[in-house]
């Protein structure tokens, strides 16, 4: 049968079929039903030969009238079909073996990025000619779709068969150059797409939809988030802080973490973004676990502050930390959070919005707003770290001002006179905010703003202690004193004597205030070697109230 009776046929048997629907329960239509689908057969094997031979010899003449007869009866599935195990299927087997025997072979692994590239070169050279055919402008032949419905399926059947575990996520890294790789090589299939529409098209297709399902990008993004959250956790449920090697001398480095968390959260935050851990279609994912991430550390901080600031740890590890922190220890996550904030405001954001570049305005404005505001409520912790230092450094000093007690003792056990110089115990309550100021953290990790807030605060702390001590004392021995006078004179006038008889000596109350402002002045000299104006802070002023002499309480100087 030649190729244009064949043709001619296509036309006849395919009116045939719809000038018999009317009438097709009649008896002799029964019949003739049964001839033509007979005829039916006999014409798709003919229309197939000689498809195939086209195909064979790449005869552009005779694929384009196969495939206008396709058309005409309305079979192109046929028509793909042929084409599929014609061409397709045979240069598959070839780049992916997926018989019985080398199902299980994995020559090379389940890696899929030389394959797209083999399979590219075929599609060149062997699919080519029937793809310009078929696309051709007014061919008349668009509904046709070879690159679903025979490339991409023979594709998607060959790597099924050959390669399964290409589409596993139990192996990330793997999973993501497959992904990858399968999405440009799809992208290389919609270049032979003629229009827009063509492109939509092909994306609605089965058998595309039924390819993008292998892709399991949710269980991908599982496993990443376990990878990448527990090195997090890891880090903070260590029991002490630690020191990134050689943080206490690198002075070059002081722009650096210097803390091992600090550093698995920053490196934790990154991989999110990274090229080899990235997907776009979890681009939202990735945003709310790299905004988690920043949560649990601060979470981390805040909790081990409250544990100290309470006196124990809670029963979630990783507060340990917290408590058995030296004051010092804490400058370390000042310049952190300090980095962090800088590092998260800055470059970070600038590489997730390039990587989200695609997106739109409205969009890229909400992922910039909330990435900087998990800068924001980080920085909102230096305050909070600030005064654990503080709290440490006044507690220390309390330790020394407690030794004002002994200044009663001095005067009520002894008659020494009115003293002329301060106690010895005065050197020692700033000496640890003087330490921590002069020490090699504070020089290297400190900010001037970090210093000056720092020493004011302790400053103003301890200065407040310590008017509240001196207070109490000078109460009680006033108090002390009055019940001595009292006792005094009750006894006098049971002797008989007059119990009006004052005593002009310097009392024991007055030596111990006269003590106390020698003392005091002391400490505002040694406030201002450290750079504070003891007249400017409240409590000081409160202080010289107290202990001051009738006549200098107006002006404080020393």
């Amino acid at each position: 049968m030649s190729l244009n009776s064949i043709i001619w046929s296509s036309y006849i048997m395919f009116s045939s079929r719809f000038s018999i629907l009317p009438v097709q329960n009649l008896p002799f239509i029964e019949n003739m039903e049964k001839r033509i689908k007979s005829a039916s057969l006999l014409l798709d094997a003919s229309l197939g030969h000689c498809f195939v031979h086209g195909l064979e010899h790449q005869n552009a003449n005779v694929i384009y009238n196969c495939l206008r007869a396709y058309a005409a009866i309305d079979n192109t599935r046929n028509a793909e079909e042929i084409f599929c195990n014609t061409v397709v299927a045979p240069l598959m087997q070839k780049i992916i073996p997926h018989g019985p025997s080398e199902a299980l072979a994995g020559a090379s692994g389940d890696e899929l990025e030389s394959d797209y590239e083999q399979i590219k070169q075929c599609v060149e050279k062997d699919c080519k000619f029937l793809l310009d055919i078929s696309s051709a402008e007014n061919s008349g032949l668009h509904v046709f779709d070879f690159l679903a419905n025979s490339i991409l399926k023979e594709v998607l059947s060959a790597i099924q068969k050959g390669k399964p575990g290409a589409f596993s996520p139990g192996r990330p890294t793997q999973f993501l150059r497959n992904y990858k790789s399968s999405l440009d090589f799809l992208a290389y299939l919609e270049g032979y797409c003629p229009s827009r529409s063509a492109v939509a098209k092909f994306r609605a297709e089965a058998i595309y939809v039924e390819f993008m399902k292998q892709w399991n990008v949710g269980v991908y993004f599982s496993l990443r988030f376990q990878e990448i959250a527990g090195a997090l956790d890891s880090a903070l449920t260590a029991a002490s802080l630690a020191p990134v090697q050689n943080s206490n001398s690198n002075q070059g480095n002081s722009q650096a973490l210097t803390l091992k968390q600090s550093v698995t959260l920053l490196d934790s935050m990154k991989s999110c973004w990274r090229q080899d851990v990235f997907l776009l279609p979890c681009s939202d994912k990735f945003l709310r676990l790299s905004l988690q991430l920043l949560s649990r550390y601060s979470n981390w901080l805040s909790s081990g502050l409250a544990a100290r600031s309470s006196g124990h740890a809670s029963f979630n590890p990783g507060n340990e930390w917290a408590i058995s922190a030296a004051p010092d220890d804490f400058i370390y996550i000042i310049h952190d959070i300090n980095c962090l904030a800088t590092e998260v405001s800055g470059d970070y954001l600038t590489h997730v919005l390039q990587l989200l570049s695609s997106c739109s305005s409205e969009v890229l404005d909400l992922v910039k707003q909330s990435i900087l505001e998990g800068g924001k409520s980080l920085s909102s912790m230096l305050p909070v770290v600030i005064n654990t230092i503080v709290d440490a450094l006044v507690e220390k000093a309390v330790e020394d001002l407690r030794q004002l007690k002994g200044i009663t003792a001095t005067y009520r056990m002894t008659n020494k006179p009115l003293p002329v110089r301060h106690s010895p115990y005065v050197s020692g309550v700033l000496r640890p905010l003087k330490t921590l100021l002069e020490g090699e953290r504070a020089m290297t990790y400190l900010t001037p703003e970090a210093k000056n807030e720092l020493l004011l605060d302790a400053a103003t702390q301890i200065t407040s202690r310590y008017h509240e001590l001196a207070a109490e004392l000078i109460s009680v021995a006033r108090k002390t004193e009055s019940s001595l006078l009292k006792i005094r004179q009750g006894a006098q006038r049971r002797a008989g004597a007059s119990s009006d008889v004052s005593d002009h000596n310097v009392s024991d109350t007055d030596k111990i205030c006269m003590q106390l402002f020698l003392d005091i002045q002391e400490y505002g000299r040694s406030l201002a070697a450290l750079g504070v104006q003891a007249a400017d802070i409240p409590p000081y002023r409160s202080l010289w109230q107290c202990v001051a002499p009738s006549d200098r309480q107006s002006l404080i100087k020393f």
